[in-house]
């Protein structure tokens, strides 16, 4: 569906293949028809050339001239770099921070357990505040949110559904405050639309810690890059897809490919353990699901 939008009759055919590749990879058909994990061949037309620092490659091929479009208002409206896990966004964040030379403002959250929570002193000093600053959770902000102005953010929460700041709302940065942030949204139906983001109590909502604690911190996130994961339900005309290592869950691999509106937006880094650059992926599909989707349909 978002291939065939706005397409004239001169691309259907390309964006008939296309379409058709993305849906075998959702399917699990492609490469033969495979259940589990299988390893898949990727067009080489989406393949990114890369030899020695492949966080470069990526960050130049989706993100041209970086420094030179950063008050571009439309320039990161619909461009991201996926990933699979949290620790590999963080890494491309930050390196792309590092090339914007624009001042720098370092934001620490304030981080302490509930008082819900039931906790002896032992504990206590098991969960400190210095504990807690260093948990990195996927839906809260880290301890400490480094920001730049002209910066593309993310919004982790609702704060005001009518103007279109909802979670997932992209956002770029136009002026920093020590309590305050001014931002302008750049998705949805409210682009141009300037906002201003205070701190607020974000508690994690992570099965696996035992325990609740509250961190009070901007709800942003910088997203030059975001998981596979984060990016369900966003369109967007530029992917670049970074695999230093394979996807882990099922339908991963087609969440990812399938955010583009185009096949010239797909561009996808894939590289083995020792760093050097391959054709072949992991993609995990696993047919029981599949089909437990078509079962709930049915009723």
């Amino acid at each position: 569906m978002r291939l065939q939008t706005g397409a004239n009759n001169q691309d259907k055919e390309e964006i008939k293949k296309i379409a058709e590749w993305i849906l075998t990879v959702g399917e699990g058909t492609a490469e033969g028809n495979n259940d589990g994990a299988t390893e898949i061949e990727i067009p080489n037309d989406v393949l990114i050339k890369s030899e020695k620092n492949h966080v470069k490659s990526i960050v130049s091929a989706i993100f041209p001239s970086i420094v030179e479009h950063l008050n571009d208002k439309g320039y990161f409206e619909d461009k991201a770099i996926l990933v699979p896990t949290n620790e590999e966004v963080d890494s491309i964040n930050e390196y792309v921070l590092s090339k914007i030379k624009a001042d720098e403002h370092t934001h620490f959250s304030s981080d302490s357990v509930c008082q819900s929570e039931f906790i002896d002193e032992f504990e206590q000093a098991l969960y400190a505040p210095e504990i807690l600053n260093g948990f990195k959770v996927s839906g809260i902000p880290n301890h400490k949110l480094v920001l730049k102005e002209g910066v593309p953010v993310m919004l982790l929460r609702n704060i005001d559904q009518s103007n279109g700041l909802c979670n997932g709302t992209r956002l770029r940065i136009t002026r920093l405050g020590k309590h305050v942030i001014e931002a302008e949204v750049i998705s949805g139906n409210n682009i141009g639309y300037k906002t201003y983001i205070p701190r607020m109590k974000l508690i994690p909502s992570d099965k696996r810690i035992p325990f609740r604690f509250h961190r009070r911190q901007f709800p942003l996130v910088v997203y030059f890059a975001m998981t596979i994961n984060k990016s369900q339900g966003q369109s967007l005309s530029t992917v670049g897809l970074y695999l230093q290592r394979p996807v882990f869950t099922h339908g991963q691999l087609y969440v990812a490919i399938s955010r583009v509106k185009s096949k010239k937006g797909l561009k996808v880094l894939i590289c083995d353990k020792d760093g050097k650059p391959k054709n072949t992926t992991t993609n995990v599909v696993y047919k029981e699901v599949l089909q437990k989707m078509k079962e709930d349909t049915t009723f």
